[in-house]
């Protein structure tokens, strides 16, 4: 089997969590999909493959993405501690809502959940921060939202924790850092849950373990981590309101295509 195409992807990936900031999981899960149909992987258990294996890249990229939103004091450990509770516990049962629904529909899901990012980027939409930061249980209950659609969809969460950070009058600048770190219990809980579901499924291709095909994995990561710097570079060059926009048309595309 040829690493080229995931190698591909995780240019792009890379390319775009450089530019955009964030963490490529609504690149990576419509390109695995459609590679997966290409190479004759049932239609069973492809979009469930693509789904844990883009969790399981975001692992590694967020550990990178914490570490640098640490060093400039953007994390609020405190409230990814409170939301962590709940991100794991909403991911793990995101992975176990995913198994129950079959491939088409989670399609359908993640195409108009792509549509719905891409009109909040492409117009700029954002919360009024209108509200003081609730109790424990709210952010818990909070937090378990975030990880359930995030574990779904197969992404890292910033585009609901930051939103919603901010409507709690957490600064920006805090909110993307906090993010960061949320993808990081996200994708390990996600990808865990979706390892465990995929056991024993007789569908699957050789050389994946649960709903993770390590050969997407491993040349995803590879290539992504090379091209992360470069889109970082990029994105000081390229006007910030027309990358936005870019993205949003590109992702709304991708919701249609998913929808067709």
């Amino acid at each position: 089997m040829s690493l080229i195409p995931y190698l591909l992807v995780g240019c792009i990936a890379g390319t775009m969590a450089g530019l955009m900031g964030v963490g490529g999981g609504l690149i990576i899960v419509p390109s695995l999909i459609y590679m997966f149909s290409k190479q004759g992987i049932s239609p069973e258990v492809l979009t469930h493959l693509a789904i844990g294996t883009s969790l399981a890249t975001i692992i590694f990229t967020s550990i990178s993405s914490i570490r640098t939103h640490n060093r400039h004091e953007a994390v609020c450990w405190n409230l990814f501690a409170t939301l962590g509770v709940g991100i794991v516990i909403g991911a793990i049962a995101g992975a176990f809502v995913a198994d129950f629904l079959h491939g088409r529909i989670l399609q359908i899901l993640i195409g108009c959940f792509a549509m719905l990012v891409s009109i909040q980027m492409g117009l700029g939409l954002k919360p009024a921060a209108s509200r003081d930061l609730p109790g424990s249980n709210t952010m818990i209950v909070s937090g378990s939202v975030v990880g359930g659609v995030s574990s779904v969809f197969g992404i890292g969460g910033g585009s609901l924790t930051v939103p919603l950070l901010v409507f709690f009058n957490v600064p920006i600048r805090q909110a993307v850092g906090t993010s960061a770190a949320c993808g990081l219990p996200i994708a390990l809980a996600g990808a865990f849950g979706f390892l465990i579901m995929g056991l024993g499924e007789a569908e699957l291709p050789p050389m994946s373990t649960g709903y993770i095909y390590w050969p997407a994995f491993f040349g995803i990561i590879f290539s992504s981590v090379i091209f992360a710097p470069i889109g970082a570079r990029l994105a000081h060059k390229i006007p910030a309101d027309t990358l936005r926009k870019l993205f949003a048309l590109l992702l709304f595309v991708v919701g249609v295509r998913f929808l067709l």
